[in-house]
Formats: C-alpha cells, structure tokens, sequence
C-alpha cells in the first residue's frame, strides 16, 4: 500500500475517532458543570443527614431522573461506581496518534517554514513535544501558587502565559502547525488534570470511604476547580483545532492577535453560560465575546492590493497555477494520493470559477503550497495579487 495513502487512511480514522471520543468527553464535562451549578439547596431533613447538599430533577427521552451531590462522600458507597476519565484519556491519546501522523510524520512540510526560523523536521518535533509537557508544568505550577489568592490573577496569568507560547510558536512554525499546537498544549493540561488530580483524588476519596475513614475534602474541592478549569478551556480547544480548515486566521499577518481575540471572547461566552446556570443572566460577556469575535475576524479580512503595472491576464497566471498548484489539486495529483477537498485547478474554467479561492490561499494568507512543497516564489504570489487587483480577466 503506498505511504502516503496510508497516512490519508490513518489520519481519517484517527479524526474520526477523536471526534467521537471528544464529545464524548465535552458533553460529559458541559453536564456536569450544568449539573452543579443547577442543584438546589435540599430540604429533607433525612438527606441532609445523610450529606447530601444539593439535588435536581430533570427529565429526558421521557424518563425522569433525580440526581444527588454529596460533598465529600455518603456513608456508605455502592457497589458499583461510574467513573468519567475514558472520555478523556480516549481524546487525548487519538488526538496525539494524529499529531503523530499528521504532522510528525510530515514535519518537513507542515512544522517547518524556512521564511521563520528554519528548524529540522527532527528539532521541529521536539519543540512540539516540549510545548506540550511545558504547559501543563507552567499551567499546574501556577495553580500550586495562586488559586487560593486569586483566581482572576491566576486566570490571567494563565491566558499571558497562552499568548505567549502561541507569539513563540508564529515565529518557528508555520501558522497553522502554531494554532493547532497552541490548542494541543491546552488539551494536554486539560488531560492531565484528569490524570494527575481529578482521578487520583476520587481515587483517594472512595478509599477512605470503604476503610472507614473521613475522607478528606480537599480532593473534591481540587477536583471541582481543575473540572471548571476544563469548562473554561474548551471552547478555545476546539477553536485551535478546527483553525486549520481557515487560512484567513492562523495566515494573516495578525495571525497572533487574532487568536488572542479569539480565544478570550471564548472565555467570556462560556463564563456567561457557566453563570446562566446558576439563574444570573449577565448579558455584558457575550456582548464582549462577540465584540472579540467580530474585531478578530475584523483584522482577519484581506486586504486587496492595487494594481501594481498592466493587469496580467490569465494566460500568464495559468502556468504558476500549473507548476504550483496542480501537483495537489489535479484530477490525477502527483504529490497525494487525492486532491485536498476536491479542489481541481485542471481547465480554465475551473481557475475561473476558483480564481478568488486560489489568490486567498497562495498570496493572502500564503496558506498554500502547504509547506511550500512545489516552491511558488515571491513574485509568482505578487503575480496572483496583480490577477486579483485587475478584476481577474
């Protein structure tokens, strides 16, 4: 089987996998941030006694259910507990099988941009494996440090420090390795809250409780803050993931505070949901998130050259297209296995109609070539933005 099929095969599988197993993860992690922001207060003497703090009833596909929450831990534990963390290590694991196939594996021409700071594939793979445990170090230490001071300071300090690896990695990897590693940095922390504390603490909790002895409160309270910590990060998580689909974001020159717009008006949406639940409705973060949003893609907008000399025409566009595009984008490609998303620049017609498409991707945003594989030079994209200022004739 050729290789590079089978990376494609690969790499299908693994985004299907992911997918699958991250929602899983997101929605069980959403509910029960949900869940504990929407208990009401108990007023049954007998389950006071018993511990219970906080209970609700709901229905869904037409049962009802009444859940519990007990601080610390009932008197006595049943025999059969549910435990959340496969949703997590599942994610994790398969989004680091795709890291593994679909960049390690092709580092030389998606981790590695000449025009920055020209690494080896093999430094390029070590940087990224160094981003990766060195957050989680830097997110956990501040943890150790300031959330029992303060935990806007720490909430701030957290988000400098995310900006200032994703400032780092614009200057050494291509901006779309940038984004997704910025956002795999992230997934790692929040993996590892469930590995190294949340896990761990329930763990310790159950022990107690089955030997008999007073379970010690810290771990759940541990556990509560580093879950809502997850709550907060994932919808910039899932921003940096699917960036690589966009060009206009992670290819702007403003590739940087784009995603420091992006990634804070995330936060300030999902903290207004996180207090809807608990019946505060606080209208002013959407409004801020969505006034990040719209400023970032504000920024985002290409800006369209003028025309330089005499409008070139598409009979002196059609052979950089045919040099440097058709090696990917042909019906029969020869560098892939298949054209990427069904783009074929094969006919005149299909230039045409593509022809605003093809500037944004390789003068714009210089998305494309990926990696620069087929070696479009400097005036060639200055070309295309010429095509694009004389109206494309």
């Amino acid at each position: 089987m050729d290789g590079a099929y089978l990376l494609e095969v690969l790499g299908l599988l693994g985004r299907w996998l992911h997918v699958i197993v991250a929602i899983a993860w997101i929605g069980s992690s959403f509910y029960f941030v949900w869940l504990d922001d929407s208990l009401e207060p108990v007023s049954d003497p007998e389950a006071k006694a018993r511990g219970v703090s906080g209970a609700i009833w709901s229905v869904h596909g037409g049962g009802f259910y009444h859940a519990q929450k007990y601080p610390v831990g009932p008197a006595r534990l049943p025999e059969h507990l549910h435990w959340f963390y496969w949703e997590s290590y599942s994610t994790i694991l398969s989004g680091f099988f795709l890291l593994v196939v679909l960049y390690y594996a092709q580092a030389s021409s998606l981790m590695v941009d000449p025009g920055r700071l020209a690494l080896s594939p093999g430094w390029s793979v070590l940087v990224s494996l160094g981003v990766l445990a060195g957050g989680w170090v830097v997110y956990d230490g501040l943890c150790r440090l300031l959330l029992s001071r303060s935990v806007l300071l720490f909430g701030a300090l957290y988000y400098g420090f995310v900006m200032a690896v994703a400032w780092g990695l614009l200057q050494v990897f291509p901006g779309r390795a940038a984004y997704l590693h910025v956002g795999a940095m992230m997934a790692v922390t929040m993996s590892a809250n469930v590995f190294f504390w949340i896990i761990p603490g329930q763990r310790k909790v159950v022990a107690a409780i089955r030997a008999g002895d007073p379970p010690d409160p810290m771990h759940g309270k541990r556990g509560k803050q580093r879950s809502v910590h997850n709550n907060y990060i994932t919808l910039p998580v899932l921003f940096c993931m699917i960036s690589n689909h966009y060009a206009f974001t992670y290819g702007s020159p403003h590739a940087w505070l784009i995603l420091a717009l992006v990634l804070l008006g995330a936060v300030l949406i999902r903290h207004f949901f996180n207090l809807r639940h608990k019946g505060v409705l606080a209208w002013q973060y959407p409004a801020a998130g969505v006034a990040l949003l719209l400023a970032a893609f504000a920024l985002a907008a290409p800006v369209r050259a003028s025309l330089s000399g005499a409008a070139p025409g598409l009979e002196q566009v059609r052979p950089v297209i045919e040099a440097r595009c058709l090696p990917c984008h042909a019906q029969h490609p020869r560098l892939i296995p298949a054209p990427p998303l069904g783009v074929v620049l094969e006919g005149d017609a299909n230039i045409r109609a593509l022809s605003r498409r093809i500037v944004e991707q390789a003068a714009h945003t210089r998305a494309m070539p990926m990696g620069n594989v087929t070696g479009i030079t400097e005036a060639e994209r200055k070309l295309l933005l010429d095509w694009e200022a004389g109206g494309y004739r």
